[in-house]
C-alpha cells in the first residue's frame, strides 16, 4: 500500500475492480452479498457467507448510516491480514434501513478489517469523516459512470488514514451536564432522571471545572463518624438525608464537586484514554479541547469500539 510521508491514503485500500458502480439492485442485503462475493473473488476474504452474516447482524442492530446518502457497513474477519474496502454506488438510492426511510443510500463503503486489529475500522471511517459530512458527496459519487472514476474521486481527495486512533474518534457527545451556578437540587434531579453516577460541571464558556458524583453526594449526607461505626443501632433514627433535602436548593455545586476525574485532550491517542481511566480508576474520561468539554468516553464505549467495532 503506497505511503506518502508515512501516511496511508484511503484509496490504497481498494481498487477500481472493488467498485460496483451505479447498481440497479435495490435490495440492501442482496447488494451487500454481491459486494462480498466480488471481494471474495478479487481479494480472497475467506468465508463469504460468514462475512455476510456478520455484516447483516451489525447493520440490522444499528445501521451505520453516517451522512446524507452514505452508509459504512463493516465486519471483522480472521481470514484477512489488512483492511479490505469495497464500494457500491446507486443513482436512484436504496432504502437501507426502515428507521431511515427518508435517507436513501447512494454510496455504500464496506470495510472488512482483521479481527486482531483493534480500532482499524474506526481509523478508516475517521479518515472519511469530512466527505461523510458533505451533503453533496453521495450524489457526486453516485453520478460517476465508471469504477475508475469512483476510485479516482477518493484518490484525488487525498483522504488520509490517521496513524492512530484519537480520543475524538471514540468519544460520544455529553448528553447532560451541570452549570457552575447550579445547586445540589439540580444535580439530584439529573442523577435520578438519567440514572447516571456522575455529571460534569462546566462554566459559562463550557470549560470543564469539576465533576459531581453520587459518591460525593452520599459522602456529604453522612457525617464521618457514621462511616466508622460498626453498630448503627444508636443512630437508626438519624435522618441525614432529610437534612440534605432541607438545604438542597441552597447548596452550590462548588461545595460538593470533585477535581478528581479523568480527562484527555481530543487529539490524544486512544491508548491515553485507557491509561487515564485506569490511573484514575474511573468509569469514564472527559474529552476536552484546551479546557472546553467536547465529549466523553465511557469504559463501556471504549471496550465496545476498540475490541468489537
Amino acid at each position: 500500500m503506497p505511503r506518502k510521508n508515512n501516511q496511508m491514503e484511503f484509496s490504497s485500500l481498494f481498487r477500481p475492480s472493488h467498485v460496483m458502480c451505479q447498481t440497479e439492485q435495490t435490495d440492501r442485503d442482496a447488494i451487500l452479498m454481491d459486494l462480498l462475493r466480488l471481494l471474495g473473488y478479487e481479494h480472497g476474504i475467506g468465508n463469504v457467507e460468514q462475512a455476510y452474516r456478520a455484516v447483516l447482524e451489525r447493520e440490522n442492530d444499528m445501521p451505520t448510516i453516517v451522512g446524507p446518502g452514505i452508509a459504512l457497513p463493516h465486519a471483522r474477519m480472521e481470514a484477512i491480514e489488512s483492511i479490505v474496502v469495497g464500494v457500491v454506488t446507486s443513482k436512484k438510492g436504496i432504502i437501507y434501513s426502515r428507521s431511515c426511510p427518508d435517507n436513501p443510500i447512494k454510496l455504500i463503503i464496506l470495510t472488512l478489517v482483521p479481527k486482531a486489529a483493534p480500532g482499524a475500522y474506526l481509523q478508516a471511517i475517521s479518515s472519511l469523516a469530512k466527505i461523510c459530512q458533505d451533503p453533496s458527496t453521495a450524489d457526486v459519487v453516485a453520478n460517476l459512470s465508471s469504477p475508475q472514476e469512483v476510485w479516482s474521486f477518493f484518490n484525488r481527495g487525498r483522504i488520509i488514514l490517521p496513524d492512530h486512533l484519537r480520543a475524538s474518534d471514540i468519544m460520544e457527545p455529553v448528553k447532560v451536564k451541570l452549570q457552575e451556578q447550579d445547586t445540589l437540587e439540580r444535580a439530584i434531579d439529573l442523577f435520578v432522571h438519567y440514572g447516571l453516577n456522575e455529571l460534569p460541571v462546566v462554566d459559562k464558556d463550557d470549560e470543564l471545572i469539576g465533576v459531581v458524583t453520587t459518591y460525593e453526594l452520599l459522602r456529604v449526607c453522612l457525617p464521618d463518624y457514621i462511616l466508622w461505626m460498626e453498630d448503627l443501632t444508636p443512630v437508626l433514627n438519624f435522618e441525614p438525608f432529610a437534612a440534605i433535602l432541607r438545604k438542597e436548593s441552597k447548596t452550590w455545586l462548588a461545595e460538593i464537586m470533585t477535581s478528581e476525574y479523568a480527562t484527555v485532550q481530543e487529539t490524544s491517542p486512544a491508548v491515553q484514554v485507557a491509561k487515564e481511566i485506569t490511573r484514575r480508576r474511573a468509569d469514564q474520561a472527559y474529552v476536552i479541547r484546551g479546557r472546553k468539554l467536547v465529549g466523553v468516553v465511557s469504559l463501556g464505549t471504549f471496550l465496545s469500539k476498540i475490541l468489537r467495532e
